[in-house]
């Protein structure tokens, strides 16, 4: 069996795979904040899975993914905004706790990982993924594993400034985050009326905050695919459990700047983008499939 943590910005789920790769236990709960908390959190939630196992059943691999800059040699992250944590060595932490030395990732890379094994192994095209949870950041994936770049901090395209002047968590201001994320929505949307209801409704607000949120993650797909070269981009994270009205909304916006720019209309964004399974734990399942492939040189592999 096969553990997997998956410390979000807002909640922290851990998975059990079986040895087919199929998940037979999972339980979520809120992410803590600060180091110790985050930890503690984590490990309980760790706990309270293995004992849903059968008897005879145990597990034999852990994996741990989180926000922020990994180091995966050392296990440490660091810069975690979102959590509060400046520095976390989460592989003495968690083998302490639970007695396996876990790998360690980003939560993004790892969710990565996942979205390969099941819609792109095998095809010989380049994969993006796109997280739009509480902040917003991408991974690509191709047959020789994740693409990281100088201190993991590849990807990381919700801290690029695209203009504006709402404060991110990383300390710029006017970055893509800000307007492509589930704290973007919040910032929009507060309270907790339900905002897709409210577009079926015919709101104009909600409308106006489907309108700006397709306009972000459509300036993402065009970032992440510009930059990266990926054959297809997926997206998962709260923010697409919007389901089909935003993805509808974010290749329509795709298809307006396309008619624009040659340069956008050769790219055919809109047929390039997808929503993956909101109810699929993405990056706790890549972080399973973490412990089952150790750190040796860097490269994340199936």
């Amino acid at each position: 069996m096969r553990l997997g943590i998956d410390i979000g910005g807002t909640k922290t789920a851990v998975v059990v795979l079986d040895e087919a790769g199929d998940v037979v236990v999972t339980t979520t709960g809120a992410s803590g904040r600060g180091p110790d908390d985050v930890l503690a959190r984590a490990v309980a939630l760790s706990r309270h899975a293995v004992a849903g196992l059968g008897d005879g059943e145990s597990v034999t691999s852990v994996g741990v993914c989180v926000p922020g800059l990994v180091d995966r040699a050392a296990g440490v992250v660091r810069h975690a905004v979102n959590l509060d944590v400046d520095e976390l060595d989460l592989r003495h932490g968690v083998s302490d706790a639970l007695g396996l030395v876990p790998e360690v990732d980003n939560d993004v890379k790892a969710a990565a990982l996942a979205a390969y094994a099941q819609v792109g192994s095998g095809t010989g095209e380049s994969l993006g993924y796109l997280n739009a949870g509480t902040g917003l950041a991408a991974a690509v994936v191709h047959a020789d594993g994740v693409v990281r770049g100088p201190g993991g901090v590849a990807g990381e395209i919700g801290h690029i400034p695209v203009g504006g002047d709402v404060l991110c968590a990383c300390g710029q201001t006017g970055c893509l985050e800000t307007v492509a994320s589930g704290s973007a929505l919040r910032r929009m949307w507060p309270g907790d009326r339900d905002w897709m209801a409210a577009v079926a409704d015919g709101d104009a607000a909600a409308a106006e905050v489907v309108r700006a949120l397709a306009s972000g993650l459509s300036l993402a797909v065009q970032v992440l695919v510009v930059a990266s070269g990926a054959d297809r981009v997926v997206a998962s994270g709260g923010l697409t459990r919007a389901g089909q009205p935003l993805l509808d909304a974010v290749r329509a916006e795709q298809r307006r700047r396309a008619a624009e720019s040659p340069f956008l209309a050769a790219m055919q964004l809109d047929t390039r983008v997808s929503f993956l399974d909101p109810h699929v734990p993405w990056a706790a399942v890549g972080a399973a499939l973490l412990g089952a492939t150790p750190y040796d040189d860097g490269r994340v592999r199936r």
